[in-house]
């Protein structure tokens, strides 16, 4: 499905546990991919690419999680896929963190957690593009993959892989900046972590 303006917006199952995503219950049904370009550009000023950051809260106890979490995904898009009906993609250049992209990713997880949902729409109703326009961040193309109870980052990772949308973000090869983030849920949430990625190309 298109729409303009929009993403790709799209979200994963957790292993081990139904969950929906873009707002359905339907479990292991991943929500439909959109496809991307704002129909003005933003007019905020071009991001600075940075090292790797996160927060002490975003890592899930993970040591080295950006600096991994980047080596990681760069050697994923380096392979090449085959993301299933949407197709095989050749190796892409490798993505530069975004601490602004890191700084929207984040901001979603922790939602999630505080409000116990899994979804692309926030608790207030806000939307990928409208967290990454909140951040700054110049965009042009922006996609989002959500995941929630995976183990740590090889498992949503290998997840999101296996799984036909989540894989064409990764391999997108417009995309040439990523955030990722993983919350640690708590007593009241339905799954013990959640995972936010969000990639986009930046103007």
């Amino acid at each position: 499905m298109t729409q303009t303006p929009s993403c790709l917006a799209l979200a994963l199952c957790a292993a081990l546990a139904a969950c929906g995503g873009g707002g359905s219950d339907d479990a292991a049904t991943p929500a439909p991919a959109t496809t991307t370009s704002p129909t003005t550009p933003p007019t905020t000023p071009p991001t600075t690419i940075t090292p790797p950051v996160t927060t002490a809260g975003s890592t899930c106890g993970i040591a080295d999680f950006a600096a991994t979490a980047l080596t990681r995904i760069n050697q994923l898009r380096a392979a090449g896929a085959s993301c299933g009906s949407k197709g095989a993609f050749a190796p892409a250049a490798a993505l530069t963190w975004s601490a602004l992209l890191t700084q929207a990713s984040e901001a979603h997880s922790q939602d999630m957690v505080a409000h116990n949902l899994f979804s692309h729409t926030g608790s207030s109703g806000s939307t990928l593009s409208s967290r990454v326009d909140a951040t700054g961040y110049a965009w042009s193309s922006i996609g989002e993959n959500i995941a929630a109870g995976y183990p740590g980052l090889d498992a949503v990772l290998n997840g999101w892989m296996a799984s036909e949308g989540h894989c064409a973000n990764i391999m997108n090869p417009v995309f040439n900046q990523v955030g990722l983030v993983c919350v640690a849920g708590n007593a009241s949430t339905s799954y013990n972590n959640y995972w936010t990625m969000d990639l986009a190309k930046s103007r």
